[in-house]
């Protein structure tokens, strides 16, 4: 489709964006729980799957030296679409645990590729002012992705195993199946919309226009910028362990929803869950991070920063009280999952905007690559694949006591943290 408008486009590829993100880090959760991995061995097992996202700086380079941004955002989705069919093949075999994680993790790189690629599309394909009008657009379209992966889909689960759609469906490991066939066909259906409505703003780059040595030599330099920066040590630290409390819960929150009473989880279905996460829980981050991000342009990140630290950490304290009352009113689960949400929306847009802030200057998008990777590492990969262990030992009451701790180190890399005057730098 010639001349496409950014409407035409924009929505879908964020969508698309979303779908195959959610399907690692959540619904590939709630299957291993289903299938009887404990919580240790899920969160290990699916903590890796956040490699890609982590080192995706790495190879970011080819993408923007190898053919075109369009090219590779249709190539990826093609890819996870088979890619996530497959996982649903998997699943009958005896091997299907080695087979899905290796899939998950296939699924994972080409994801974390089709970020880099659609992010760079939609900075080409679009003019400035565009770009401008439509940041709202792919935002609120990524966001409901995240409701189809994560509420929908999960929704959908839930109502196979209820025997809604026939008894054939009932089965767990059908149900399942059925899920990731179904994400296959919505990313292979996207692959060929976008085939057809993407507009072609690049011309292909040659195979010999790219230098592995050169390109590695780059990479070297931006780090020797980034580590040259002023205040690095704290700065670092901040990035690493700011979101460290969340990433303890990322994992654990849902399995903890679904857990039977008597494993001291709160034993929601899948259909409870998917509605509860999916939709009230993805609408308060959404309220959140507008918010926040509204406060912060309005006082600066200076006079915000820790009243919006104390809205990301102080809410998990839900996490205490549904783990010790273990309310069986949906209600006030969604309620305390909602709140927790909404404070993480309005402090992850006081740590989004320290990133960009950090990252200004020379190099400024590739010192932002690197800033996002490490914040990925120290705040959602380890913790994340930590965090199963510490809650199958210890319990979820006492795992959730221990993340209000962890509160404290949130607290103090804050502490340390130099934040420039935002009325000085405009002077």
């Amino acid at each position: 489709m010639r001349g496409a408008k950014p409407y035409h486009w924009v929505p879908s590829l964020y969508l698309a964006e979303a779908l195959p993100f959610t399907a690692v880090m959540l619904t590939s959760v709630l299957m291993f729980k289903e299938f009887g991995l404990t919580d240790g061995e899920i969160t290990l097992y699916t903590g890796w799957l956040g490699l890609p996202w982590v080192i995706k700086p790495i190879w970011s380079p080819v993408i923007d030296n190898f053919k075109t941004k369009r090219w590779w955002v249709i190539t990826m989705q093609f890819v996870l679409g088979c890619a996530l069919a497959l996982v649903a093949f998997t699943l009958p075999l005896s091997f299907w645990l080695q087979g899905s994680l290796a899939l998950f993790m296939v699924i994972a790189f080409a994801s974390a590729t089709h970020d880099i690629s659609a992010d760079g599309f939609y900075i080409l394909g679009l003019q400035d002012r565009e770009q401008e009008l439509y940041v709202g657009v792919r935002n609120t379209f990524y966001r409901i992705g995240m409701v189809v992966g994560q509420g929908g889909l999960v929704i959908f689960a839930g109502m196979l195993q209820n025997g809604m759609f026939g008894n054939t469906f009932a089965d767990g490991r059908m149900s399942w199946m059925t899920v990731f066939v179904v994400s296959g066909a919505l990313m292979l259906l996207l692959a060929l919309y976008h085939a057809r409505v993407l507009p072609k703003v690049e011309t292909g780059v040659l195979r010999d226009a790219f230098h592995v040595g050169e390109q590695a030599r780059e990479f070297v330099r931006t780090l020797r910028f980034f580590l040259s920066k002023e205040h690095l040590l704290s700065a670092v630290a901040f990035i690493l362990l700011f979101r460290l409390p969340e990433g303890l819960l990322t994992k654990v929150v849902p399995l903890f929803l679904t857990r039977s009473r008597s494993d001291g989880g709160l034993e929601l279905s899948n259909v409870d869950f998917g509605f509860i996460s999916g939709t009230l829980g993805v609408i308060g981050l959404l309220a959140g991070g507008v918010i926040g991000g509204w406060i912060v342009s309005r006082w600066g990140l200076k006079r915000s920063l820790w009243p919006l630290v104390m809205c990301i950490t102080l809410p998990d304290i839900v996490y205490v009280y549904l783990s010790y009352a273990q309310p069986d009113n949906l209600w006030i689960v969604g309620t305390c999952l909602c709140f927790e949400q909404v404070g993480y929306g309005l402090g992850f847009a006081a740590y989004t905007l320290y990133l960009v802030t950090f990252s200004r200057g020379e190099r400024t998008t590739a010192v932002f690559s690197i800033c996002t990777a490490g914040q990925y590492l120290g705040g959602v990969m380890i913790p994340g694949m930590l965090s199963g262990v510490i809650s199958e030992n210890m319990g979820y009451r006492q795992f959730f006591i221990i993340v209000m701790l962890f509160c404290l180190v949130t607290f103090a890399v804050t502490a340390c943290l130099k934040v420039p005057d935002e009325s000085a730098e405009r002077k």
